[in-house]
Protein backbone atom coordinates (compact mmCIF):
# COMPACT_ATOMS: atom_id res chain seq x y z
CA UNK A 1 0.00 0.00 0.00
CA UNK A 2 3.29 2.21 0.70
CA UNK A 3 4.32 1.55 -2.49
CA UNK A 4 0.97 2.79 -4.13
CA UNK A 5 1.04 5.90 -2.13
CA UNK A 6 4.41 6.70 -2.86
CA UNK A 7 3.89 5.84 -6.92
CA UNK A 8 1.66 8.19 -6.75
CA UNK A 9 2.60 11.08 -5.20
CA UNK A 10 6.00 10.78 -7.32
CA UNK A 11 3.62 10.97 -11.16
CA UNK A 12 1.94 13.68 -9.56
CA UNK A 13 4.86 15.50 -8.94
CA UNK A 14 5.93 14.75 -12.24
CA UNK A 15 2.85 16.15 -13.52
CA UNK A 16 2.78 19.28 -11.68
CA UNK A 17 6.36 19.84 -12.77
CA UNK A 18 6.08 19.44 -16.33
CA UNK A 19 2.53 21.19 -16.89
CA UNK A 20 3.89 24.50 -14.83
CA UNK A 21 7.24 24.03 -17.07
CA UNK A 22 4.62 23.97 -20.21
CA UNK A 23 2.59 27.22 -18.57
CA UNK A 24 5.92 29.30 -17.98
CA UNK A 25 6.88 28.11 -21.59
CA UNK A 26 3.56 29.79 -23.00
CA UNK A 27 3.83 33.16 -21.07
CA UNK A 28 6.95 33.49 -21.72
CA UNK A 29 7.10 36.69 -24.26
CA UNK A 30 9.76 37.96 -26.58
CA UNK A 31 10.74 41.38 -27.00
CA UNK A 32 12.84 42.09 -30.43
CA UNK A 33 14.71 45.14 -30.52
CA UNK A 34 16.42 47.08 -33.18
CA UNK A 35 18.48 50.32 -32.72
CA UNK A 36 18.59 53.07 -34.52
CA UNK A 37 21.42 55.53 -33.49
CA UNK A 38 22.69 56.88 -36.21
CA UNK A 39 21.45 58.86 -39.18
CA UNK A 40 18.54 57.06 -41.34
CA UNK A 41 20.22 55.69 -44.70
CA UNK A 42 19.60 52.88 -47.16
CA UNK A 43 21.59 50.49 -45.03
CA UNK A 44 18.76 51.76 -41.73
CA UNK A 45 15.96 50.87 -43.90
CA UNK A 46 17.69 47.50 -45.30
CA UNK A 47 18.37 46.54 -41.48
CA UNK A 48 15.31 47.47 -40.53
CA UNK A 49 13.36 44.96 -43.23
CA UNK A 50 15.20 42.07 -41.66
CA UNK A 51 14.43 42.77 -38.22
CA UNK A 52 10.84 42.96 -38.81
CA UNK A 53 11.05 39.55 -40.78
CA UNK A 54 12.91 38.02 -38.02
CA UNK A 55 10.89 39.23 -35.23
CA UNK A 56 7.63 37.75 -37.41
CA UNK A 57 9.81 34.20 -37.48
CA UNK A 58 10.45 34.56 -34.17
CA UNK A 59 6.91 35.35 -33.22
CA UNK A 60 7.83 38.24 -31.37
CA UNK A 61 5.28 39.68 -28.84
CA UNK A 62 6.70 43.28 -29.08
CA UNK A 63 8.59 45.22 -31.69
CA UNK A 64 11.20 47.89 -29.81
CA UNK A 65 13.19 50.52 -31.30
CA UNK A 66 15.30 52.03 -29.49
CA UNK A 67 15.90 55.54 -31.15
CA UNK A 68 18.93 58.34 -31.05
CA UNK A 69 18.80 59.91 -34.50
CA UNK A 70 19.05 63.38 -36.05
CA UNK A 71 17.20 61.92 -39.39
CA UNK A 72 18.39 60.88 -42.59
CA UNK A 73 16.65 60.35 -46.00
CA UNK A 74 13.23 61.08 -46.23
CA UNK A 75 13.03 57.79 -48.61
CA UNK A 76 14.00 55.51 -46.04
CA UNK A 77 12.22 56.76 -43.18
CA UNK A 78 9.42 56.51 -45.59
CA UNK A 79 10.02 52.89 -46.01
CA UNK A 80 10.78 52.07 -42.17
CA UNK A 81 7.26 53.94 -41.37
CA UNK A 82 5.07 52.48 -43.59
CA UNK A 83 6.70 48.61 -42.67
CA UNK A 84 5.29 49.81 -39.23
CA UNK A 85 2.70 50.70 -39.81
CA UNK A 86 1.59 47.15 -41.81
CA UNK A 87 3.55 45.39 -38.81
CA UNK A 88 1.18 42.88 -37.37
CA UNK A 89 3.28 43.20 -34.58
CA UNK A 90 2.71 46.34 -31.83
CA UNK A 91 5.89 48.19 -32.22
CA UNK A 92 6.97 50.83 -29.37
CA UNK A 93 10.06 53.28 -29.89
CA UNK A 94 12.06 54.42 -26.82
CA UNK A 95 13.51 57.88 -27.90
CA UNK A 96 16.75 57.52 -25.94
CA UNK A 97 17.19 61.60 -26.15
CA UNK A 98 16.34 62.81 -30.09
CA UNK A 99 14.01 61.62 -32.49
CA UNK A 100 14.07 64.24 -35.02
CA UNK A 101 13.12 64.87 -38.70
CA UNK A 102 13.27 61.60 -40.02
CA UNK A 103 13.54 59.70 -36.76
CA UNK A 104 10.60 61.84 -35.76
CA UNK A 105 8.21 60.41 -38.59
CA UNK A 106 9.29 56.80 -37.64
CA UNK A 107 8.07 57.63 -34.23
CA UNK A 108 5.16 58.58 -34.82
CA UNK A 109 4.29 55.50 -36.88
CA UNK A 110 4.60 53.20 -34.00
CA UNK A 111 1.61 52.02 -31.54
CA UNK A 112 3.56 53.55 -28.75
CA UNK A 113 6.41 56.20 -28.36
CA UNK A 114 8.12 56.54 -24.67
CA UNK A 115 10.92 59.20 -23.96
CA UNK A 116 13.76 59.77 -22.08
CA UNK A 117 13.43 62.55 -20.02
CA UNK A 118 14.99 65.39 -21.77
CA UNK A 119 14.66 64.15 -24.86
CA UNK A 120 12.89 65.72 -28.27
CA UNK A 121 10.75 64.81 -30.91
CA UNK A 122 10.04 66.92 -34.05
CA UNK A 123 11.72 69.26 -36.38
CA UNK A 124 10.95 67.35 -39.46
CA UNK A 125 11.26 70.16 -42.08
CA UNK A 126 13.41 68.68 -44.99
CA UNK A 127 16.51 70.09 -45.54
CA UNK A 128 19.90 69.38 -46.72
CA UNK A 129 22.26 68.55 -44.19
CA UNK A 130 23.95 71.97 -43.94
CA UNK A 131 20.06 73.07 -42.49
CA UNK A 132 19.27 74.56 -45.33
CA UNK A 133 15.10 73.76 -45.89
CA UNK A 134 14.63 72.00 -49.18
CA UNK A 135 11.94 73.29 -51.78
CA UNK A 136 8.46 73.12 -51.30
CA UNK A 137 8.06 70.22 -53.23
CA UNK A 138 9.53 68.37 -50.90
CA UNK A 139 7.92 70.40 -47.80
CA UNK A 140 4.62 69.32 -49.29
CA UNK A 141 5.54 65.57 -49.61
CA UNK A 142 6.79 65.85 -46.15
CA UNK A 143 3.95 67.21 -44.62
CA UNK A 144 1.02 65.22 -45.99
CA UNK A 145 3.50 61.99 -45.16
CA UNK A 146 3.34 63.37 -40.96
CA UNK A 147 -0.51 64.48 -41.33
CA UNK A 148 -1.18 60.59 -42.98
CA UNK A 149 0.70 58.90 -40.30
CA UNK A 150 -0.69 60.56 -37.19
CA UNK A 151 -3.97 59.64 -39.01
CA UNK A 152 -3.51 56.33 -39.39
CA UNK A 153 -3.52 55.84 -35.65
CA UNK A 154 -6.92 56.85 -35.49
CA UNK A 155 -9.44 58.17 -32.79
CA UNK A 156 -9.88 57.97 -29.64
CA UNK A 157 -13.14 58.23 -27.72
CA UNK A 158 -13.66 60.35 -24.37
CA UNK A 159 -17.12 61.31 -22.43
CA UNK A 160 -17.09 65.44 -21.51
CA UNK A 161 -20.29 66.56 -19.69
CA UNK A 162 -21.88 63.80 -20.70
CA UNK A 163 -21.57 63.70 -23.96
CA UNK A 164 -19.64 61.13 -26.29
CA UNK A 165 -16.85 63.01 -28.22
CA UNK A 166 -14.02 61.62 -30.06
CA UNK A 167 -10.75 63.23 -31.27
CA UNK A 168 -7.15 61.79 -33.10
CA UNK A 169 -5.10 60.00 -30.77
CA UNK A 170 -2.51 62.05 -32.27
CA UNK A 171 -3.05 65.21 -34.03
CA UNK A 172 -2.41 65.50 -37.78
CA UNK A 173 -1.95 69.58 -38.08
CA UNK A 174 0.65 68.94 -34.77
CA UNK A 175 2.44 66.42 -37.05
CA UNK A 176 2.11 68.55 -39.91
CA UNK A 177 3.78 71.64 -37.45
CA UNK A 178 6.52 69.78 -37.40
CA UNK A 179 7.52 70.38 -40.90
CA UNK A 180 5.99 73.36 -41.42
CA UNK A 181 6.64 76.46 -40.24
CA UNK A 182 3.87 78.46 -41.27
CA UNK A 183 1.29 76.38 -38.87
CA UNK A 184 -0.23 78.30 -36.32
CA UNK A 185 -1.68 76.33 -33.17
CA UNK A 186 -3.07 78.11 -29.86
CA UNK A 187 -1.41 77.46 -27.37
CA UNK A 188 1.66 75.04 -29.24
CA UNK A 189 3.11 76.60 -31.74
CA UNK A 190 3.32 80.17 -33.10
CA UNK A 191 3.86 80.94 -37.00
CA UNK A 192 7.35 81.28 -37.99
CA UNK A 193 8.47 78.03 -36.09
CA UNK A 194 8.75 74.50 -36.97
CA UNK A 195 7.76 72.72 -33.67
CA UNK A 196 9.93 70.55 -31.34
CA UNK A 197 8.35 68.44 -28.50
CA UNK A 198 9.96 68.00 -25.05
CA UNK A 199 9.24 64.97 -23.60
CA UNK A 200 6.78 66.53 -21.22
CA UNK A 201 4.86 68.15 -23.78
CA UNK A 202 4.85 65.21 -26.30
CA UNK A 203 2.71 63.63 -23.50
CA UNK A 204 0.27 66.39 -22.97
CA UNK A 205 0.04 66.75 -26.52
CA UNK A 206 -0.96 62.71 -27.22
CA UNK A 207 2.51 62.04 -29.29
CA UNK A 208 4.33 59.91 -26.30
CA UNK A 209 2.75 57.56 -23.80
CA UNK A 210 5.07 58.69 -20.81
CA UNK A 211 8.63 58.76 -19.92
CA UNK A 212 11.42 55.88 -19.36
CA UNK A 213 15.07 56.12 -18.23
CA UNK A 214 15.96 52.93 -19.86
CA UNK A 215 14.81 49.92 -21.99
CA UNK A 216 13.62 47.92 -19.08
CA UNK A 217 11.48 50.67 -17.76
CA UNK A 218 10.02 50.69 -20.70
CA UNK A 219 9.08 46.81 -21.14
CA UNK A 220 7.66 47.63 -17.43
CA UNK A 221 5.43 50.57 -18.81
CA UNK A 222 4.32 48.17 -21.21
CA UNK A 223 3.59 45.10 -19.64
CA UNK A 224 6.33 43.47 -20.69
CA UNK A 225 8.75 42.97 -17.78
CA UNK A 226 10.85 39.92 -17.49
CA UNK A 227 10.52 39.24 -21.42
CA UNK A 228 13.36 37.48 -23.57
CA UNK A 229 14.72 40.87 -25.36
CA UNK A 230 16.14 39.78 -29.26
CA UNK A 231 18.60 42.47 -30.22
CA UNK A 232 19.07 42.53 -33.96
CA UNK A 233 22.75 42.62 -34.96
CA UNK A 234 23.87 43.42 -38.50
CA UNK A 235 25.50 40.24 -40.29
CA UNK A 236 28.84 40.04 -41.49
CA UNK A 237 27.55 41.51 -45.10
CA UNK A 238 25.95 44.46 -43.63
CA UNK A 239 29.51 45.12 -41.34
CA UNK A 240 31.25 44.61 -44.64
CA UNK A 241 28.98 47.36 -46.43
CA UNK A 242 29.42 49.41 -43.94
CA UNK A 243 33.09 48.99 -44.33
CA UNK A 244 34.16 49.28 -47.68
CA UNK A 245 31.36 52.58 -48.46
CA UNK A 246 34.39 54.74 -45.45
CA UNK A 247 35.90 56.73 -48.18
CA UNK A 248 39.27 55.78 -46.71
CA UNK A 249 38.65 52.36 -48.11
CA UNK A 250 37.07 54.16 -51.11
CA UNK A 251 40.33 55.98 -52.14
CA UNK A 252 42.51 53.05 -51.59
CA UNK A 253 39.95 50.62 -54.00
CA UNK A 254 40.21 53.43 -56.76
CA UNK A 255 44.16 53.37 -56.30
CA UNK A 256 43.86 49.73 -56.94
CA UNK A 257 41.56 50.46 -59.99
CA UNK A 258 44.19 53.34 -61.48
CA UNK A 259 47.38 50.66 -60.58
CA UNK A 260 45.45 47.95 -62.13
CA UNK A 261 45.04 50.02 -65.10
CA UNK A 262 48.48 51.35 -64.91
CA UNK A 263 50.57 48.17 -64.80
CA UNK A 264 47.90 46.11 -67.70
CA UNK A 265 49.27 48.89 -70.22
CA UNK A 266 52.82 47.95 -69.17
CA UNK A 267 52.33 44.08 -70.54
CA UNK A 268 50.99 42.89 -73.18
CA UNK A 269 47.52 40.71 -73.65
CA UNK A 270 44.90 40.70 -70.77
CA UNK A 271 46.65 39.60 -67.64
CA UNK A 272 46.80 39.40 -63.78
CA UNK A 273 46.84 43.72 -63.25
CA UNK A 274 43.72 44.05 -65.09
CA UNK A 275 41.91 41.13 -62.43
CA UNK A 276 42.92 43.68 -60.15
CA UNK A 277 41.46 46.19 -61.61
CA UNK A 278 38.28 44.60 -62.27
CA UNK A 279 37.82 43.15 -58.70
CA UNK A 280 38.29 46.87 -56.96
CA UNK A 281 35.98 48.05 -58.94
CA UNK A 282 33.31 45.75 -58.18
CA UNK A 283 34.07 45.90 -54.84
CA UNK A 284 34.14 49.95 -55.05
CA UNK A 285 30.88 50.28 -57.02
CA UNK A 286 28.32 46.69 -55.56
CA UNK A 287 28.25 48.57 -51.65
CA UNK A 288 27.59 52.23 -53.25
CA UNK A 289 25.01 50.21 -54.97
CA UNK A 290 22.95 48.61 -52.25
CA UNK A 291 23.42 51.30 -50.37
CA UNK A 292 21.36 53.39 -52.84
CA UNK A 293 24.24 55.78 -53.57
CA UNK A 294 25.48 54.64 -56.82
CA UNK A 295 23.03 54.39 -59.53
CA UNK A 296 23.44 52.36 -63.14
CA UNK A 297 23.36 55.22 -65.08
CA UNK A 298 26.54 56.47 -62.69
CA UNK A 299 28.33 53.17 -63.05
CA UNK A 300 27.96 53.30 -66.86
CA UNK A 301 29.36 56.74 -67.09
CA UNK A 302 32.27 55.06 -65.04
CA UNK A 303 32.74 52.22 -67.77
CA UNK A 304 31.99 54.49 -70.69
CA UNK A 305 35.19 56.69 -69.63
CA UNK A 306 37.41 53.69 -69.36
CA UNK A 307 36.11 52.30 -72.83
CA UNK A 308 37.16 55.90 -73.67
CA UNK A 309 40.60 55.98 -72.37
CA UNK A 310 41.17 52.44 -74.18
CA UNK A 311 40.11 53.74 -77.35
CA UNK A 312 42.43 56.80 -76.97
CA UNK A 313 45.53 54.46 -75.65
CA UNK A 314 45.05 51.52 -78.27
CA UNK A 315 43.19 52.85 -81.28
CA UNK A 316 43.98 56.41 -81.91
CA UNK A 317 47.05 57.36 -80.05
CA UNK A 318 47.64 61.12 -78.69
CA UNK A 319 45.62 62.87 -76.71
CA UNK A 320 42.17 63.76 -78.05
CA UNK A 321 38.91 64.64 -77.72
CA UNK A 322 38.25 60.60 -76.65
CA UNK A 323 40.64 60.32 -74.10
CA UNK A 324 39.41 63.74 -72.46
CA UNK A 325 36.12 62.76 -72.73
CA UNK A 326 36.86 59.46 -71.09
CA UNK A 327 38.98 61.34 -68.41
CA UNK A 328 35.88 63.33 -67.31
CA UNK A 329 33.36 60.89 -67.35
CA UNK A 330 35.35 58.13 -65.25
CA UNK A 331 36.23 60.58 -62.71
CA UNK A 332 32.39 62.01 -62.86
CA UNK A 333 31.22 58.41 -62.33
CA UNK A 334 33.49 57.59 -59.19
CA UNK A 335 32.41 60.75 -57.75
CA UNK A 336 28.91 60.67 -58.34
CA UNK A 337 28.54 57.30 -56.85
CA UNK A 338 29.64 58.72 -53.45
CA UNK A 339 27.30 61.35 -53.53
CA UNK A 340 23.61 60.78 -52.88
CA UNK A 341 21.97 63.05 -55.26
CA UNK A 342 18.57 62.58 -57.47
CA UNK A 343 20.36 62.35 -61.28
CA UNK A 344 21.81 65.48 -61.67
CA UNK A 345 19.61 67.46 -58.52
CA UNK A 346 22.17 68.17 -56.01
CA UNK A 347 19.86 70.50 -54.03
CA UNK A 348 19.23 68.22 -50.42
CA UNK A 349 23.51 67.57 -50.64
CA UNK A 350 25.55 68.63 -48.24
CA UNK A 351 28.51 70.66 -50.15
CA UNK A 352 31.38 68.82 -47.65
CA UNK A 353 29.60 65.83 -48.83
CA UNK A 354 30.85 66.91 -52.72
CA UNK A 355 33.81 67.59 -51.26
CA UNK A 356 34.37 64.97 -49.38
CA UNK A 357 33.85 62.67 -52.55
CA UNK A 358 35.88 64.94 -55.24
CA UNK A 359 39.01 64.89 -52.81
CA UNK A 360 38.49 60.80 -52.04
CA UNK A 361 38.22 59.97 -55.88
CA UNK A 362 40.95 62.97 -56.56
CA UNK A 363 43.75 61.93 -54.18
CA UNK A 364 43.06 58.02 -54.77
CA UNK A 365 43.48 58.33 -58.52
CA UNK A 366 46.65 60.64 -58.10
CA UNK A 367 48.00 58.80 -55.10
CA UNK A 368 47.44 55.10 -57.64
CA UNK A 369 49.17 56.98 -60.26
CA UNK A 370 52.13 58.07 -58.04
CA UNK A 371 52.39 55.15 -56.61
CA UNK A 372 52.34 52.51 -59.73
CA UNK A 373 55.15 54.80 -61.16
CA UNK A 374 57.21 53.77 -57.92
CA UNK A 375 56.35 50.55 -57.42
CA UNK A 376 56.89 49.66 -61.74
CA UNK A 377 60.78 49.46 -60.93
CA UNK A 378 59.90 47.31 -57.40
CA UNK A 379 57.79 44.90 -59.10
CA UNK A 380 59.75 44.75 -62.29
CA UNK A 381 62.67 46.25 -62.10
CA UNK A 382 65.62 44.54 -63.89
CA UNK A 383 67.86 43.69 -60.32
CA UNK A 384 65.59 44.09 -57.40
CA UNK A 385 62.07 43.54 -58.93
CA UNK A 386 59.78 40.62 -57.34
CA UNK A 387 58.94 39.87 -60.89
CA UNK A 388 61.87 40.88 -62.73
CA UNK A 389 62.04 37.33 -64.43
CA UNK A 390 58.45 37.98 -65.95
CA UNK A 391 59.67 40.89 -67.97
CA UNK A 392 62.16 41.78 -70.80
CA UNK A 393 65.06 43.25 -69.40
CA UNK A 394 67.82 42.78 -72.24
CA UNK A 395 68.50 46.03 -74.95
CA UNK A 396 67.89 44.05 -78.08
CA UNK A 397 70.35 46.28 -80.25
CA UNK A 398 69.93 46.69 -83.94
CA UNK A 399 73.67 46.55 -83.97
CA UNK A 400 73.91 43.16 -82.48
CA UNK A 401 71.07 41.58 -85.24
CA UNK A 402 67.94 42.29 -83.60
CA UNK A 403 65.01 43.71 -86.01
CA UNK A 404 61.73 44.60 -85.33
CA UNK A 405 61.20 43.08 -88.96
CA UNK A 406 61.15 40.58 -91.31
CA UNK A 407 64.21 41.49 -93.34
CA UNK A 408 63.63 39.76 -96.59
CA UNK A 409 60.74 42.68 -96.48
CA UNK A 410 63.61 45.73 -96.35
CA UNK A 411 65.26 43.58 -99.68
CA UNK A 412 62.05 44.74 -101.70
CA UNK A 413 62.54 48.54 -101.31
CA UNK A 414 63.75 49.53 -105.14
CA UNK A 415 62.11 46.79 -106.36
CA UNK A 416 59.19 46.91 -109.01
CA UNK A 417 56.29 45.11 -109.81
CA UNK A 418 52.15 45.28 -110.43
CA UNK A 419 48.84 46.19 -108.45
CA UNK A 420 46.56 43.28 -108.26
CA UNK A 421 44.06 45.23 -106.52
CA UNK A 422 43.30 49.37 -106.30
CA UNK A 423 45.27 50.76 -103.89
CA UNK A 424 43.12 53.84 -102.02
CA UNK A 425 45.64 53.84 -101.03
CA UNK A 426 46.39 50.63 -99.52
CA UNK A 427 46.11 47.21 -101.55
CA UNK A 428 47.62 44.69 -103.06
CA UNK A 429 50.95 44.13 -104.98
CA UNK A 430 52.50 41.31 -106.80
CA UNK A 431 56.88 41.30 -106.75
CA UNK A 432 59.19 38.14 -107.81
CA UNK A 433 55.82 36.36 -107.88
CA UNK A 434 54.79 36.95 -104.52
CA UNK A 435 51.71 39.58 -102.94
CA UNK A 436 52.28 41.93 -100.39
CA UNK A 437 50.08 44.20 -98.30
CA UNK A 438 51.32 47.96 -99.61
CA UNK A 439 50.03 51.57 -99.48
CA UNK A 440 50.74 54.53 -101.55
CA UNK A 441 51.56 57.75 -100.02
CA UNK A 442 48.20 59.25 -100.65
CA UNK A 443 48.03 59.10 -104.40
CA UNK A 444 45.34 56.67 -106.13
CA UNK A 445 46.87 53.66 -108.44
CA UNK A 446 44.52 51.39 -110.66
CA UNK A 447 44.56 47.36 -110.69
CA UNK A 448 47.33 46.37 -113.14
CA UNK A 449 49.63 49.45 -113.07
CA UNK A 450 52.82 48.95 -112.42
CA UNK A 451 54.27 50.09 -108.94
CA UNK A 452 57.56 50.32 -107.06
CA UNK A 453 58.63 50.27 -103.93
CA UNK A 454 60.28 53.58 -102.72
CA UNK A 455 60.54 52.72 -98.68
CA UNK A 456 60.01 50.01 -96.05
CA UNK A 457 58.46 51.11 -92.47
CA UNK A 458 58.07 48.16 -90.05
CA UNK A 459 56.10 45.29 -91.38
CA UNK A 460 54.25 48.05 -94.03
CA UNK A 461 55.75 48.39 -98.23
CA UNK A 462 55.07 52.14 -99.90
CA UNK A 463 54.57 52.42 -102.73
CA UNK A 464 54.27 54.57 -106.30
CA UNK A 465 52.76 54.39 -109.51
CA UNK A 466 55.61 54.11 -112.26
CA UNK A 467 55.11 56.78 -115.32
CA UNK A 468 55.82 54.94 -118.33
CA UNK A 469 57.96 57.52 -120.43
CA UNK A 470 56.93 58.99 -123.89
CA UNK A 471 59.37 59.77 -126.81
Amino acid sequence: MKKIKYFWTVALAIFFFTFNGQAADKNNKIVYKLNIKQDIAPGTWRQAKQAFEAADSLGADLFLIHMNTYGGTVLDADSIRTKILQSKIPVVVFVDNNAASAGALISIAADSIYMRPGGSIGAATVVNQTGTPMPDKYQSYMRSTMRATAEAQGKITYVENGDTLSRWRRDPLIAEAMVDPSVYIEGIIDTGKVLTFTALEAIQNGFCEGTAENVDEVLEKTGMQGAEIVEYVPSFLEKIIGFLVHPVVSGLLIMAIIGGIYFEMQTPGIGFPFGIALAAALVYFAPLYLEGMAEHWEILIFITGIILILVELFVTPGFGIPGITGIILAFSGLTLSLIDNIIFDFDHVNPRRISIAAITVVGGISAGFLLSLWAGSKVFGANHGLFRNFALQRVQNVDEGFVSIDNSLLLLKGKEGTAVTVLRPAGKVEIEAEIYDAVTSGEFIQRGKSVKVIKVEATQLYVEEVKSTQV
